[in-house]
């Protein structure tokens, strides 16, 4: 069971999901639980499968007191790089809280202030921290359902079992079709080969 950090506080868990990924946006969650939540099925979404992360999204998306999602398109992550893009995608998300939090806890080594909000990184939050955990799986289901939404229009790729991520087949099909407007065009896309 993991731990709420503080329940004197009104504390908003931030993470992102699609930070490894070489296609499709960056997606990021922000969630503010009630101080007494408590729910065995939250974890880092790593760790769940498929079926419980679902069923936990639901359970968080009707008990937290506020939840909110930001996301950063792959041109804009080809612009300002992905940790940028991942802070910002985590920004849009803390905007859009109903409730303004007095802390955030980022997943990770790297924030840059938002407002006069204090925050805290936690490196591998997600495993530490409710809050944390919750907006992982928030952030998760939702670029999930993103990708398949992408696969739906572009289909060559398997988006709907790799969710962008660099497999082999993926690559495969980047180096045989090239790569497809929703690629990061600043990644690595193909596997280097030694000359």
């Amino acid at each position: 069971m993991l731990k709420c950090y503080s329940k004197k506080l009104i504390i908003a868990g931030c993470d992102e999901a699609g930070r490894g990924c070489i296609a499709g946006p960056v997606v990021a969650a922000s969630v503010i639980l009630p101080n007494d939540f408590n729910c065995n099925l939250i974890n880092d979404s790593k760790l769940l499968s498929e079926k419980k992360r679902n069923n936990a999204y639901d359970i968080i998306m009707n008990k937290s007191l506020s939840y909110a999602i930001g996301i950063v398109d792959e041109k804009k992550i080809d612009k300002i790089n992905i940790l940028n893009a991942s802070i910002l995608a985590m920004h849009k998300a803390i905007s859009k809280l109903e409730i303004t939090p007095e802390l955030l806890l980022i997943d990770g080594n790297q924030f840059k202030k938002y407002n006069s909000i204090q925050h805290k990184c936690i490196v591998k939050g997600d495993k530490k921290f409710i809050s944390i955990a919750a907006a992982s799986i928030i952030a998760k289901v939702y670029r999930d359902k993103l990708m398949q939404k992408l696969h739906n229009k572009i289909d060559d790729y398997k988006w709907n079992n790799n969710k962008g991520y660099p497999t082999k087949f993926h690559r495969k099909m980047i180096e045989k079709l090239g790569p497809s407007i929703y690629h990061r065009k600043s990644f690595q896309l193909t596997k280097k080969i030694d000359k």
